[in-house]
């Protein structure tokens, strides 16, 4: 499982790990009942605090995208496919938010937070 931590972006570091497993998961790289890496193992290969990757496996878990298991570790849980969906749209929605509340304060029209968006889609 591959995990990218960026330091510049503002984001905190174990929103970071989450949102990278529930894409994932959501993308059917991680499959239901897959073993997620130890919480010590994790921290270790990202270079970062225990305490962080503990933090992001339990906000997994308690949204519902993993189960711990005591003594075995934790693991994908099943997931029902709209709910993982919504919490993906749910994320879209905040940074496009984001976007329109930065546009605001330079005066920037929301047609021409539109037209960037579709410039960078079709960049894909």
């Amino acid at each position: 499982m591959d995990i990218i931590i960026s330091n510049s972006g503002g984001q905190p570091i174990y929103e970071q790990i989450c949102r990278q497993i529930k894409g994932a998961i959501a993308a059917g790289k991680l499959r239901p009942g897959e073993p997620l890496p130890s919480i010590r193992n994790l921290a270790r290969d990202l270079r970062i605090s225990v305490i962080t990757t503990k933090r992001a496996y339990e906000e997994l878990e308690r949204d519902g995208f993993i189960q711990t298991v005591a003594g075995k570790g934790s693991f994908v849980a099943q997931q029902d496919l709209e709910l993982a969906r919504e919490s993906n749209l749910r994320e879209i929605e905040q940074h496009l938010q984001a976007a329109l509340e930065l546009a605001r304060q330079i005066d920037l029209p929301a047609v021409e937070v539109h037209n960037i968006l579709t410039v960078l889609s079709e960049e894909d």
